[in-house]
């Protein structure tokens, strides 16, 4: 017997879609193969080409033509300067088909390597999530904060913080309780829950996961859909640096919807 399959059911596909494709990227998270911390001392990172080192606020790169390394369409040689920004985005050099990603993280340094051939990205089949339930959407009240504040997180690797914009505050009810989270983004360009439930660490991401919830409308009233609630780059792979969510995002309920954690699929 065919069941029929609801608008809501197809949304949620495509959107699942659209996740995977996301996931399949020949250089996009999946491909990571490492990430080294520098030091002051120069040194030969894994396979790479070339001696690479910090110097202060930049990490400094000793290269020859013959690396092959190229920025933005110009080739490096000699001893090259990089100043990679706190946060994201890093500064991307290309070598070969592989990327080498120049980040700065709570002030540290580090390269992370993208290779399109990497063994996760060849390995990877699907996200696994739970069936789409049209009870786990719910209308919340945004109340924006009288000034920009910063919230702290930590995040997956030791020492390391995250500073996110808070824009305020989402009320809403879910699972039968009534929920107070915090709201990052811009109300004007969206916004997003960082958070933690009852399936953390069980089913889902330990960490967090995150959820779109786009603008509010004129009377602060926003949808939150946590059939697509998502996982952070961190759940699958241990080269990214993801935070972990604030407490007053950890829900106390088993949010059984979204994407579950990838890992701990293959594991079981």
């Amino acid at each position: 017997m065919t069941t029929a399959i609801t608008e809501f059911e197809q949304h949620w596909r495509a959107w699942h879609a659209e996740r995977e494709e996301w996931a399949r990227q020949p250089l996009g998270w999946l491909s990571l193969t490492g990430l080294y911390w520098l030091s002051e001392t120069e040194e030969t990172v894994d396979t790479l080409p070339g001696r690479w080192h910090v110097d202060g606020e930049n990490v400094v790169v000793t290269t020859d033509s013959t690396d092959g390394y190229i920025l933005e369409g110009i080739a490096l040689t000699g001893r090259v300067t990089l100043t990679p920004g706190e946060g994201a985005p890093g500064i991307e050099v290309r070598v070969g088909d592989r990327v080498v990603e120049v980040i700065r993280r709570t002030g540290q340094f580090a390269l992370r390597i993208h290779d399109p051939a990497a063994p996760g990205l060849a390995a990877f089949t699907e996200i696994p999530a739970f069936p789409p339930d049209s009870s786990w959407v719910a209308t919340g009240e945004f109340t924006p904060y009288d000034s920009a504040r910063t919230v702290t997180t930590g995040a997956v690797v030791e020492g390391l913080e995250h500073h996110h914009p808070a824009a305020g505050t989402v009320r809403f009810a879910l699972g039968g309780d009534e929920h107070t989270v915090i709201a990052f983004g811009d109300p004007k360009a969206g916004l997003r829950l960082l958070f933690t439930d009852r399936t953390s660490g069980v089913s889902t991401y330990p960490a967090a996961r995150i959820l779109t919830i786009g603008t509010p409308d004129a009377d602060g009233a926003v949808r939150l859909d946590f059939n697509r609630a998502q996982n952070l780059p961190c759940a699958f792979t241990d080269y990214a640096t993801c935070p972990i969510a604030p407490p007053e995002n950890r829900l106390g309920v088993a949010v059984e919807a979204g994407e579950r954690d990838p890992r701990r699929e293959v594991r079981s």
